[in-house]
């Protein structure tokens, strides 16, 4: 027997160390609701746990995001509710202008009164309507369109039907070429403008590819009186991604004269990133989204006079049903896009939740099965506990040696 070695009281003071410790564990797992604390719990569970988190927490923000784009869509598609009831309004003034058995000149001149009033209010929505402080309707939202300006013509034009072809070229993200023919006849600018908007719209409805087709809906012409009595002519293409550019010029059926009065033209490219979304939570997970500028400009109705006769209440018409065209097709676009929106948000809703509930399994602690361990690790406390006591009293047993 010895007293300065007591092995019995050593070895139950180790045991009831480490009991103490995993109690400890247990508590601390209990308390805050995770299996993995710390590294040294899991240390491969910790990193494929924390990669889990930030998924998931990047995909509840995609869900706002998405959520937002929904948004934006519902305020522009509010407004152009607005202007399609307006553009309505003025094709029935024209229709009811181009009556002249029973209008009088003052009586045109007063619907054309009502139609400039419509027609600035159409400009002060494309200006006005905005979420946030970014501009819907202007133009500026998304990716700026290819643009080509100056394309000049006389002040009055007449094409024959030998030189009516143009060619549109196009370069960059998307390539190609399609051939727009023009209705022949005598132009003014505004008329003219209207005519090329519907050649080169209709070309590119049966261009070479999807992409070409798709931006047949986003071209606007719009004419500008410039000095010396001649127009300009400034053609807009958007639904490109940036850097896509076009050119056009003008053939003659069977010869390689430009078509009378016009010029060669090529584009500034299209740029900007787009109204990007992201809507995932890795990088590239993005959607992007280009609204059309829908001022009256752009939409070919600046120069609609229903007052001018029956050759211009005609042309009133035909600019109305483009522009009308435009916005319902806009609108079209937007309905779509909004339900793409939706339907994402539900589908990152339940990937969100399938993510969350592995990063669960793995992080989480099983409080039923943490609640048994915690029982025993302290039954075993208190066991030891009383045999450190107990071992602590051999060397007692010695002393009845020395008497």
């Amino acid at each position: 027997m010895r007293i300065n070695n007591n092995m019995a009281a050593a070895n139950a003071s180790r045991n009831l160390g480490e009991t103490q410790a995993k109690m400890s564990k247990n508590v601390e797992k209990l308390s805050t609701g995770y299996r993995i604390n710390r590294a040294g719990d899991d240390a491969s569970g910790l990193v494929i746990s924390n990669q889990l988190r930030a998924q998931t927490s990047g995909l509840r923000q995609a869900v706002r995001n998405a959520q937002d784009g929904v948004s934006v869509l519902q305020t522009a598609e509010g407004a152009l509710d607005q202007v399609n009831t307006m553009l309505n309004r003025m094709r029935d003034l024209a229709v009811q202008a181009g009556n002249s058995g029973t209008n009088s000149q003052a009586a045109r001149q007063a619907g054309q009164a009502e139609v400039a009033q419509l027609r600035t209010e159409v400009d002060r929505i494309a200006s006005t309507t905005k979420f946030g402080s970014l501009n819907l309707l202007d133009g500026s939202f998304g990716i700026n369109n290819a643009k080509a300006s100056g394309f000049l013509s006389a002040a009055t034009i007449t094409i024959g039907a030998a030189s009516n072809t143009l060619t549109l070229t196009f370069a960059g993200a998307v390539t190609g070429n399609v051939t727009a023919t023009l209705a022949a006849g005598t132009y003014t600018g505004a008329q003219l403008a209207t005519e090329v908007q519907r050649a080169v719209k209709a070309a590119m409805i049966g261009g070479t590819t999807a992409s070409i087709q798709a931006a047949a809906e986003t071209v606007t012409v719009t004419a500008t009186s410039v000095g010396g009595g001649g127009t300009a002519l400034s053609l807009d293409i958007g639904g490109f991604a940036a850097t896509q550019t076009f050119s056009l010029s003008g053939t003659a059926t069977g010869g390689a004269t430009p078509a009378s009065g016009f010029q060669a033209l090529t584009s500034s490219a299209a740029s900007g990133s787009g109204g990007l979304f992201q809507v995932g939570a890795n990088a590239n997970e993005t959607i992007p989204l280009t609204l059309l500028n829908m001022s009256a400009s752009s939409l070919g109705i600046a120069a609609i006079d229903i007052s001018g006769g029956d050759t211009a209440v005609a042309t009133a018409l035909t600019a109305l049903d483009s522009a009308i065209n435009t916005v319902s097709s806009s609108r079209g676009n937007i309905g779509a896009m909004q339900n793409r929106f939706e339907s994402m948000i539900s589908n990152l809703q339940v990937t969100t939740e399938n993510l969350a509930a592995s990063e669960s399994r793995i992080r989480d602690t099983d409080m039923a099965s943490e609640m048994v361990e915690f029982t025993k690790n302290q039954v075993l406390s208190q066991a030891g506990t009383a045999m450190l006591a107990q071992a602590n009293q051999i060397p007692q047993g010695i002393l009845s040696l020395l008497r």
